[in-house]
């Protein structure tokens, strides 16, 4: 680099520059020593890592100077060498500065959480910020994390103060400075049309892409990419043959089509026997992973009451989860769609009269209602159930009274089953059967519940979070036991999604692994369930054991009449989706890309497999027609 250069009024940029670089590759390197457990680190991923990795760092950095760089330009000599604006330079640089360690810092604790760079999640949060800094008051020590960040920041303050004098102190025309800033501006300008956040995925293993990229970059790309246009970015086939291949993948012994028009999924689903009007409980847990109960394996006896129930009930050995968000889960419960890229229905616009279970038994006379124990207005959750057949109880309608303990997501799970109890006694009270979908929040960071409960105290982790909400299971069950309304009621218990998806692959089929439990002893046999399948099929099994014949829009299919090896599911987080069958994978990706894999099952593992051409056009039945229709107001309510 000229002399001339580094004493030019941008000379300041080109240390921010190696700071930056310094920083990200600090912060990259911090959280490769993290993932070593699932990183098969050769010479080759390092120089994707650490290649990549620093491409999209330069490529960050002149995105960040493009207000600087304007600033720089346009000031004239006379404003910028007073006094008080080197004042106002010193304070933008340290606040500059404090925000490049605040970002690391954050981006640490994400990936800790999420197993990702930033992405839509930190998009979401953004939204939500009650939730989202009271949930970090109380998850971390911010007094120690910010009195750090302040003295880190003013060490490079301190290593700047000379550079930045000198930058202070050049005089220069506006003509010389325009070359400079051409040059700051144009790449930016470049990288926006060229460049796209797909590009760092040159490795098998997602942790590797993961590490390739740029926090900031993926998270500024998340807000510009929030919504995906599928025909766009995903490939597709003619509408005609995937609506009519849709049609067959639908297709029960015991349903028949209303129509034979190819956009029309209507079917009339036909169950034997008399119709048994019981109430329906289904409790949603948040992030209750399959591997932390003890009837799956686990040794840690953090759910003795969820244990205990699966040999009373129905237990599904084999069911996952569509998504990796809590609005995912509500979408498939709710709907029975499939989890099309990017937003979840429950949060898209024009998401109002969808075909729902709500309508189908709120026009059997079901009192319909999702109770909640945070704020509904979180990830839409309010509008999308009252517009789609809930009534909607949340932390508002509860008095003060009604709430023991609560924390940054809501009233602790006991409380929150309290109050369902004294709903569904309404219900009963005014002779009417009831639907109830009830959220909980206790499994969620920063793991807090009343103490005294259980032997791991409280804000100690996710074990004791996933024990707490166990107990209140089980007292909730004991105390509805009580009631006169159980008797004839179907209990459901299911997780929204799991505890964490981050994996080697695209989408970690055992990562998506959930418990399901049914249990209502004076109406369903015990029996164990290996059927594969996902959150989409519970709304028509459930229908089925209450023996009801019903017109369906729903993607999902009753589990207990699938027949041998028919089983499949289907998986996805924000930009990939997933059809899972026996031991194949298929994933659909932006770019139009297309990968097959074979999973084992048990372990998780996985490897790349050539194509399979009948799997892929499942796939893309599934997703493209679920797309087509959505949009074309094809799976909405019959008025």
């Amino acid at each position: 680099m000229q002399p001339h250069i580094l004493k030019s009024r941008f000379s300041i940029l080109y240390l921010f520059f190696t700071v930056f670089i310094l920083l990200s590759f600090i912060i990259r390197t911090a959280l490769l020593i993290k993932s070593l457990p699932d990183l098969d680190l050769s010479i080759w991923s390092c120089l994707i890592i650490y290649g990549t990795g620093l491409f999209y760092d330069v490529l960050t950095m002149f995105y960040f100077a493009i207000p600087y760089v304007l600033y720089l330009l346009l000031i004239p000599d006379r404003v910028y060498q007073c006094k008080l604006h080197k004042l106002f330079a010193g304070l933008v640089v340290f606040a500059s500065l404090y925000l490049l360690v605040f970002a690391g810092v954050a981006e640490y604790l994400f990936f800790d959480e999420f197993g990702t760079r930033f992405n839509f999640v930190a998009v979401d949060y953004l939204v939500y910020t009650q939730e989202v800094m009271k949930n970090i008051q109380q998850s971390y020590p911010l007094l120690l994390l910010f009195s750090l960040l302040t003295c880190v920041s003013l060490a490079g303050m301190l290593l700047l103060k000379k550079r930045l004098a000198v930058s202070l102190a050049y005089t220069s025309s506006f003509r010389s400075r325009v070359k400079t800033g051409i040059v700051f501006l144009l790449v930016p300008v470049a990288s926006y049309a060229l460049v796209d956040v797909s590009l760092p995925q040159l490795s098998a293993n997602a942790y590797v892409n993961e590490l390739s990229a740029n926090g900031i970059y993926t998270l500024f790309a998340a807000f510009r990419n929030n919504q995906i246009d599928y025909p766009c970015f995903y490939v597709t086939r003619d509408d005609h043959a995937v609506l009519r291949q849709l049609r067959a993948l639908l297709q029960e012994p015991n349903s028949s089509f209303v129509t034979n028009e190819e956009a029309d999924i209507r079917r009339d689903i036909h169950n034997q026997g008399v119709e048994k009007h019981l109430n329906v409980v289904m409790i949603v847990v948040e992030s209750l992973s399959a591997e932390f109960l003890g009837i799956s394996g686990n040794k840690d006896n953090l759910t003795p009451n969820l244990d205990s129930l699966a040999p009373q009930g129905l237990y599904f050995t084999n069911m996952y989860a569509t998504g990796t968000r809590t609005d995912r889960g509500l979408e498939s419960l709710t709907l029975s769609v499939p989890p099309t890229p990017g937003r979840s229905i429950v949060k898209r616009p024009d998401n109002e009269n969808m075909f729902s279970v709500g309508f189908i038994m709120k026009s059997r006379g079901y009192d319909t209602k999702f109770i909640y124990g945070g704020y509904g207005y979180f990830d839409n959750m309010n509008c999308f159930f009252s517009n789609n057949g809930f009534a909607t109880i949340d932390r508002t309608d509860f008095a003060a009274h009604e709430i023991t303990f609560e924390n940054a997501w809501g009233v602790c799970d006991e409380d929150l089953f309290s109050k369902s109890i004294k709903e569904f006694n309404k219900s009963y009270s005014s002779r009417k059967p009831f639907l109830a979908l009830i959220m909980t929040t206790s499994n969620h960071r920063p793991f807090t519940y009343p103490e005294g409960r259980i032997d791991i105290p409280s804000h100690s982790g996710r074990k004791g979070a996933v024990k707490y909400t166990d107990y209140a299971i089980g007292k909730f069950l004991r105390d509805a036991a009580l009631e006169p309304w159980f008797k004839d009621t179907l209990v459901v218990i299911v997780a929204d999604h799991c505890a964490g998806s981050a994996g080697k692959t695209a989408l970690p089929v055992k990562k998506y692994k959930i418990p399901l439990l049914i249990f209502a002893p004076a109406h369903v046999k015990p029996q164990r369930i290996d059927t594969m399948a996902s959150q989409i099929d519970i709304a028509p099994t459930i229908l089925g054991l209450l023996n009801y014949s019903y017109r369906s829009k729903f993607f999902g299919r009753d589990i207990l009449r699938v027949g041998p090896g028919r089983g499949r599911a289907l998986i996805g987080n924000y930009q990939k989706v997933g059809y899972l069958i026996s031991d194949r994978l298929a994933v659909l990706d932006v770019k139009k890309q297309v990968g097959m894999y074979q999973v084992e099952l048990l372990t998780g593992e996985s490897k790349i497999i050539p194509i399979e051409q009948n799997i892929v056009d499942e796939t893309i039945s599934y997703y493209q027609g679920a797309d087509y229709l959505f949009k074309n107001h094809r799976n909405r309510r019959d008025e």
